[in-house]
């Protein structure tokens, strides 16, 4: 039997060292699913519920990997339903080839069912790479420039394969004029600034008195390296969400997230820095920065595009994060700094842990939506896997959730898309089959995708070592964030028709597939209920009942967002009395002197 292209394809990505592929099944990719049935299953096809879930599980393996994500989906609709995960990607950096199907060429270009023209389709998403198949001698070039480019550009990508190419007998390129032969292999490599611009910015550095470190995901395999920095230089260092994972939020000069989910002392750290230092991140939100001309600033990125994109830095350094700490670190005059500033970042951090407490403890109806997130906090594995959705969620999970050295943890950054923590969590339990992993979801974002993905969930479970995987949903009947957002925003109280939620029974929908579920519906139940999710022996749904209410109150809140809010209750808001009772008692606890006593 002849090799075909759909056979090459599967043996390029083994190749490469893909051990799965996320997909849903079409008639677009009828060859390849052929090829897989004749491969063994090699690499494996892990069938997703829906085709986006198939592109978002592809984003949370390469995140929490570090490897290429793949997923497949036939042609016109399964192509279409990637976007928004492939989007994801993109705007995170991470990563992925989506590889798809098409009607054949003689079809093309043609009203043909389920044509869409691709090309014009993936053009901005996948706008570092993507090519079209259209004879056998392509295949290897073009897979092995999609995922080099994948992994260089930190990018999506996409190859389009016509069903009837997948069909055709394999055939090598020719040592000849008009093909174009590839090779295996990633570029190696580390890039590494100048010594000339490393001690400009070394100088800028020590001549700071009030430095500040914001770190993002591109700081994440330099964990070492910014703490070293960050005490020699006596700075706060401040997370973006990609980042969270970064540093130990136990450290008493991490400050926590920065942004409208961040907290008071990132906030603090900002406004009074007189010098900034950005390590690894395109942190999105400039007005969270400190004002233009207040404070010098140098950036380290290992993608040049993306410096000085935010801040006018006055140095900027292009390189690996880890390798260009560390060549900066020996300039860093340390032993000549004052630690007043390093030790009011430090008093501040322990204020505000105290002000977290008090906020999660205080009551509300039926349970505070702080307090579930807290809870977990200490009940964390040390090898735990956490994933967040959008929406007040994140909130919760920016500023309560603790994340310990060997923690992982990240939700759709830039993007901020609903429905991504649960095939997120499918595709970090088959990067680290072996480890516990936790999605932390609204209602909202719990309907719209997640439901349909506890399926997959009990569909793979026996194929992870450790089966854990927990579901937690917070149930409050409400597009939470975005009805703060229409009160703080625009003065406009919540619109029913658009906001409220129908009261799905998440605990007993797991039930029914066999799953554990259970759900929480008073205060006193929140410890045990993540307790038994937790010490399950297969996937799990933890159903918690909470006060859609309770503000997610940014950092600093304007008196025009307050007046807005104000104004929204008195507009006939349908939680206008508790949402004031809320928002106040929230607010109150950062005036209180002293921590709240056990």
């Amino acid at each position: 039997m002849s090799v075909k292209v759909s056979d090459h394809v599967l043996q390029r990505l083994r190749e490469w060292g893909v051990e799965q592929v996320f997909g849903y099944p079409g008639d677009g990719v009828n060859g390849l699913l052929a090829a897989w049935g004749r491969a063994g299953d090699e690499p494996r096809f892990v069938q997703s519920r829906h085709a986006e879930m198939s592109a978002f599980q592809a984003v949370g393996h390469a995140k929490f990997s570090g490897r290429l994500g793949v997923c497949v989906a036939s042609s016109g609709p399964g192509a279409i339903h990637l976007l928004n995960g492939l989007y994801d990607a993109k705007l995170d950096h991470v990563p992925v080839l989506a590889i798809v199907g098409r009607s054949h060429r003689s079809a093309m270009g043609g009203p043909y069912q389920g044509e869409v023209d691709l090309h014009t389709l993936f053009k901005d998403v996948a706008s570092e790479f993507v090519e079209t198949v259209t004879a056998p001698e392509q295949v290897p070039n073009v897979l092995d420039r999609a995922i080099r480019t994948a992994y260089a550009r930190r990018c999506p990508t996409a190859v389009v394969i016509p069903a009837d190419v997948q069909e055709l007998a394999c055939a090598a390129p020719a040592h000849e004029f008009g093909t174009v032969p590839s090779g295996l292999g990633p570029s190696e490599g580390t890039t590494i600034p100048s010594e000339e611009s490393l001690r400009r910015a070394a100088d800028l550095l020590n001549s700071g008195d009030k430095v500040a470190i914001l770190v993002g995901q591109g700081a994440a395999g330099a964990r070492a390296e910014v703490e070293r920095i960050a005490e020699l230089l006596g700075a706060g260092v401040a997370k973006a969400l990609l980042g969270k994972d970064t540093l130990s939020d136990e450290l008493p000069y991490v400050t926590g997230s920065v942004g409208p989910f961040g907290t008071r002392p990132s906030y603090e750290l900002m406004r009074d820095c007189d010098t900034l230092l950005t390590i690894g991140s395109s942190f999105p939100y400039p007005q969270f920065l400190p004002e233009s001309g207040r404070a010098r600033g140098v950036q380290i990125d290992i993608d040049p595009r993306t410096i000085g994109t935010r801040y006018p830095y006055e140095v900027n350094l292009v390189g690996d994060a880890r390798e260009t700490l560390r060549r900066l670190i020996p300039m860093i005059r340390g032993e000549e700094r004052g630690r007043e500033w390093f030790d009011t970042v430090g008093d501040n951090v322990r204020r505000w842990n105290d002000v977290l407490d008090r906020r999660a403890r205080l009551s509300a109806d039926p349970i505070n939506p702080e307090y579930v997130a807290r809870a977990l906090s200490p009940l964390l594995p040390p090898d735990a896997i956490v994933t967040a959705d959008s929406g007040s969620v994140a909130s919760w999970y920016a500023r309560h959730v603790t994340l310990r050295p060997g923690m992982r943890g990240s939700l759709s950054g830039t993007l901020a898309t609903m429905g991504c923590a649960v095939p997120y969590a499918i595709g970090a339990k088959f990067a680290h089959p072996d480890r516990p992993v936790i999605a932390l979801v609204g209602d909202g974002a719990m309907q719209m995708n997640g439901l349909a993905e506890l399926i997959t969930a009990a569909k793979y479970q026996d194929r992870w070592a450790d089966p854990r995987l927990v579901v937690a949903v917070w149930n409050n009947r409400d597009l939470n964030q975005v009805t703060w957002e229409m009160r703080a925003m625009s003065g406009a109280p919540s619109f029913l028709p658009s906001q409220e939620l129908p009261d799905v029974p998440y605990a007993a929908f797991a039930r029914s597939l066999g799953l554990t579920g259970v759900r929480v519906e008073t205060p006193e139940d929140v410890e045990r209920g993540w307790r038994t999710a937790l010490e399950a022996d297969g996937p799990a749904v933890v159903e918690f009942l909470t006060d859609p209410a309770v503000p997610p109150v940014p950092p600093h809140a304007t008196w025009e967002q307050i007046e807005a809010t104000v104004a929204s209750a008195l507009k006939g808001d349908a939680d206008g009395g508790s949402m004031i009772r809320q928002g106040f008692m929230a607010k109150v606890q950062e005036f209180l002197p002293g921590p709240l006593e056990k």
